[in-house]
């Protein structure tokens, strides 16, 4: 049998029937409902997953591979009959590199502990998102992550120098070259970073680091309309000389929610209808008061307040975390992450929550974003589970017929495959169906993933 098989590869420690798998990997932050799994299974190094995978192509054995478990589209969260592969083990930090400017990550590590080993060597790995703590780099490779820092550093393509992964027929494949630069051939790292674990399962990547940041300015201000929001962050880009390093807009609707009784105390004498929490990296003379002292002459912005310690950025940076504190009191929430051209996310917000009103009445719903880059997140407390496809083809048609993504950031997994079409063309998701079948002729790797429905017989 091949439970006896993958236990003999991993020790039976490691290898967990279907009865005995804790309660922790059948859950995801969606609260999905999670199948049956065949088994669980925990490799410690990439030559154990290399033997689990060639073990299961033999018999057609599908699979689901878990990171941290914080993904939003249920793509980690098995259905029957998949075997878990968890690599919750494959935790190593090697060979960081203070001169290279580099450091080596098992799938495994968690967010924090590179960050951490960055900062120990002086330097800093330059992404970051809320679940930093239990998010995986395995993970946010496989979704191609963005976070707060995207707009100054990029997605998490542009933190990967090389990758190790494993495919589906257990073959090993070793990039791990460090070079900026290496136009040999196709670059295969870059087709596996963001599939999602249906192409291969990333076991070890080869992260770039930056410089640690000199300093920041942050400031928190209250603004009176979306124009006033893509007007300020002009002035951002041109004043700043490409140090802005974050513009978060919080609509109305999420602010009032972290001020809630109970929440966090407010910090303005009024109310306004947007909140933007701008921070410039590297700036130590007082730039961004400047520039903010201008905005609000010209009628850009309310009212600003300025960071004047560490200790006042942490508290500003607390509202904009405040996301999981408000998501975690929705008794039923449908959570969304779509991108849409800059000039044309205030219009699709005024859709969205119009439609929400009058389709949906009796839910409530925040908006809030990284909107320098594109990226709006929307979280919507539904009153009745059977109202998330109402939910969902009000958010994706207004995407669609805007001209944006139905996943900026989140991936695509179990939740939007049937949605992937409002931003793909049949030839491009065609293509995708070749490369994946090419890569998994069985369709074993996360299979029902991305795709509705898949055939490899």
């Amino acid at each position: 049998m091949i439970g006896d098989r993958l236990a003999a590869i991993v020790g039976a420690g490691n290898y967990f029937a279907p009865e005995v798998i804790e309660p922790r990997y059948l859950e995801d932050e969606t609260s999905g409902t999670s199948g049956q799994p065949a088994g669980l299974v925990r490799p410690a190094s990439t030559e154990e997953l290399s033997r689990i995978m060639a073990a299961c192509n033999d018999v057609g054995q599908p699979v689901v591979v878990q990171g941290g478990r914080t993904g939003m589209t249920r793509a980690a969260l098995p259905r029957d009959g998949e075997l878990v592969i968890s690599l919750e083990r494959m935790n190593k930090i090697t060979d960081v590199d203070p001169v290279a400017g580099t450091l080596v990550a098992g799938a495994g590590v968690p967010l924090e502990a590179a960050q951490q080993a960055a900062e120990d060597a002086g330097l800093r790995l330059a992404v970051d998102i809320g679940s930093r703590g239990s998010c995986t780099i395995g993970g946010m490779i496989a979704t191609n992550a963005g976070g707060t820092q995207v707009y100054r550093h990029g997605m998490m393509r542009d933190q990967v120098l090389g990758l190790e992964a494993v495919l589906a027929d257990g073959t090993i494949i070793s990039s791990m070259q460090p070079m900026l630069k290496n136009n040999a051939g196709y670059d295969l790292k870059q087709i596996l970073i963001g599939c999602e674990g249906t192409l291969g399962i990333v076991t070890k990547a080869l992260l770039r680091l930056r410089p640690a940041a000199s300093g920041y300015e942050t400031a928190l201000c209250g603004l009176p309309s979306y124009d006033a929001v893509i007007a300020l962050l002009g002035v951002m880009e041109r004043r700043c000389s490409g140090r802005l390093a974050a513009y978060e807009v919080m609509w109305r609707n999420f602010f009032d929610r972290t001020i809630a009784p109970g929440a966090l105390p407010d910090p303005f004498d009024q109310p306004h209808q947007f909140y933007v929490l701008v921070e410039t990296e590297g700036f130590e003379d007082g730039i961004l008061p400047t520039v903010l002292s201008l905005a609000l002459e010209d009628g850009l912005i309310d009212d600003a307040l300025v960071a004047r310690s560490g200790l006042d950025r942490d508290r500003f940076w607390a509202y904009r975390d405040y996301v999981g504190e408000i998501t975690r009191a929705m008794k039923i929430v449908e959570p969304f992450d779509v991108g849409a051209p800059l000039a044309d996310l205030g219009r699709l917000v005024e859709r969205i929550e119009r439609e929400f009103e009058d389709q949906l009445p009796g839910s409530r719903s925040v908006f809030f974003g990284h909107i320098a880059d594109g990226n709006l997140h929307v979280a919507i407390e539904l009153p009745d589970e059977d109202q998330r496809i109402v939910s969902e083809r009000i958010v994706y048609d207004a995407v669609r017929d805007i001209g944006g993504t139905v996943s900026a950031e989140h991936g695509i997994g179990m939740l939007k495959r049937d949605w992937l079409g409002h931003s793909r063309s049949a030839e491009e998701i065609a293509l995708m169906r070749r490369l994946r079948a090419a890569f998994d002729p069985k369709g074993i790797l996360n299979p029902g993933r991305i795709f509705a429905q898949e055939d490899h017989s």
